[in-house]
């Protein structure tokens, strides 16, 4: 059975990379594309827009009026947006893969309420080799455990409207939870002026924002003598779409629940 996926985001650069990863996947395909409504975009051919030629999925300004036409949606855009599409998945029973990141408190508890009867994979970063990164850092943290002083470099494109990048946050509570801390009371966003003498419970994160760096991560274990780094760069938005494509084919046999790449992967 071929699973039908939408995609949000239709025109963007990340949408544009999930229409062609939906065309290369088997057992898929694209059975709707979203644009916001007053986009100028809206009717334009979905294929077209992702250079692959015609593919007859127009592009709709309204998730409503083509929600029978889906099984999942994939969704990279911002929270606002998401939660609205979120409710929508969640009231007719369609399942959803969520790359959005940036969501508050708040949202977050909005976003599971909504999603709570469907099934749905939620993952800062879809890419198989951060996630591999994920499972190495929970290793790496537990064996080296307090020894080491831990900080977090993350690095994207002048567009990115969020800071630390959602993978960073993810790297970054992935550690704690290995040490036992809690990432809101040992996290430092930031150093200016006389910071006084580095306190060896903090996770410390730092941000580049310049050019059209697609995603670069590392995190140091630095003790007295040597030093680990494990890093993650990505080229191509094409890991990210992959890896979507992967969740949503994956998802697709699931039943209703809370999944992340991990459990994709089979990795938890």
């Amino acid at each position: 059975m071929t699973l039908r996926v939408a995609v949000t985001g239709a025109a963007g650069r990340m949408g544009r990379t999930l229409i062609e990863a939906i065309a290369n996947a088997e057992g898929c395909k694209l059975a709707a594309a979203l644009e916001r409504p007053t986009s100028s975009l809206i009717g334009a051919d979905a294929g077209e827009l992702a250079g692959l030629g015609k593919n007859g999925v127009a592009v709709s300004g309204d998730l409503l009026a083509v929600i029978d036409q889906f099984d999942l949606l994939i969704d990279f855009s911002v929270p606002v947006a998401t939660l609205a599409n979120a409710k929508l998945c969640g009231a007719h029973d369609k399942k959803i893969v969520i790359g959005t990141t940036g969501f508050d408190p708040e949202q977050k508890t909005e976003l599971l309420a909504s999603i709570n009867s469907i099934a749905a994979c939620m993952a800062s970063n879809y890419s198989t080799g951060v996630n591999v990164c994920f499972k190495l850092l929970d290793i790496a943290a537990q064996v080296l455990n307090e020894d080491f002083d831990v900080e977090v470099y993350e690095a994207h494109h002048r567009h990115k409207i969020d800071a630390p990048s959602g993978t960073a946050l993810s790297m970054g509570e992935v550690v704690a939870k290995a040490l036992g801390r809690n990432l809101r009371e040992v996290a430092v966003y930031g150093r200016e002026g006389i910071t006084g003498a580095r306190k060896p419970e903090t996770i410390g994160f730092a941000t580049v924002r310049a050019g059209d760096i697609v995603g670069d991560h590392t995190v140091t274990f630095a003790a007295d003598g040597e030093r680990i780094e494990i890093t993650h760069k990505a080229s191509s938005r094409m890991s990210f779409a992959r890896g979507a494509v992967r969740a949503a084919k994956w998802l697709g046999a699931q039943q209703p629940g809370l999944y992340n790449m991990q459990d994709v992967l089979g990795l938890n």
